[in-house]
């Protein structure tokens, strides 16, 4: 059982790649999923185990993602091995160890974490842009082969973690974490520019359903996962936040 946590596509093809080697459901992590974790019963299929597979967002997990962990009833959990396989533009710093221990306390077994490096999609700050062509090709033709290790790491039952860190890991993690997921998260500052053509996919596609159409024009609730789906995918770069995405480049959306 592979459960999938993507906003612009990047964890969710390494899903895919993962499914390939050890088979087992991708369940996608959207709409009520993320709404209310605790509406459904989900069940492991017997003998399988449970994958994790979400992006790393400013050095730790996806608000959304460690939430989901907290309140999901997942039946047969208790009786298999869980793994982490992240995507990261480069580093994960600790992250590994929040989800040991949100893992951890649900009273399920914890076991390999891995990350995966995959094309940069953050743009909301100043100095973070996409990667140039060039290097996003590079790590999405390194991926595969990356994964058909990860995947035969899980086979074994790899029980350590098997991630780049990074320099200054401990306080990425620790402070920058934190401080990101309070003061940085807001989707108070996401607009539509004059290019809207108001085609209204950036409401279809949003994975919380997060953004309404009024007049023709995109609104944003407070409901968001900041996965910037919604700003890779628009056809026409009309998707803005605030001033901070002035210039910057887009992912295609997988």
């Amino acid at each position: 059982m592979i459960i999938t946590f993507s906003g612009t596509g990047n964890s969710m093809l390494v899903a895919k790649e993962l499914q390939r080697h050890i088979g087992g459901r991708i369940l996608p992590l959207e709409g009520d999923l993320l709404l209310s974790p605790s509406s459904q019963v989900l069940e492991v299929p017997e003998g399988e185990v449970v994958v994790w597979v979400f992006p790393i967002y400013s050095w730790g997990l996806p608000p959304v993602v460690a939430d989901f962990i907290r309140r999901s009833k997942i039946k047969g959990a208790h009786g298999t091995g869980h793994f982490m396989v992240c995507t990261c533009g480069d580093d994960i710093g600790f992250a590994d160890n929040q989800w040991r221990k949100l893992i951890g306390r649900r009273g399920w077994n914890p076991r390999g974490a891995f990350s995966v490096q995959m094309p940069n999609t953050y743009v909301l700050m100043k100095g973070f842009d996409v990667d140039a062509p060039e290097i996003a090709a590079a790590k999405t033709d390194a991926m595969p082969r990356r994964v058909g290790a990860v995947a035969e790491a899980i086979r074994r039952g790899f029980a350590d973690s098997d991630v780049v860190r990074g320099a200054s890991a401990w306080l990425k993690t620790a402070v920058v974490y934190p401080f990101f997921k309070r003061f940085c998260m807001s989707p108070a500052p996401f607009r539509h520019n004059d290019k809207c053509t108001a085609c209204g996919l950036c409401a279809v596609s949003c994975p919380l359903g997060n953004i309404s159409m009024s007049d023709g024009n995109p609104v944003w609730g407070r409901k968001c996962a900041l996965c910037l789906r919604c700003y890779h995918i628009c056809p026409s770069h009309a998707v803005a936040y605030g001033k901070e995405t002035d210039g910057k480049g887009q992912k295609k959306v997988m």
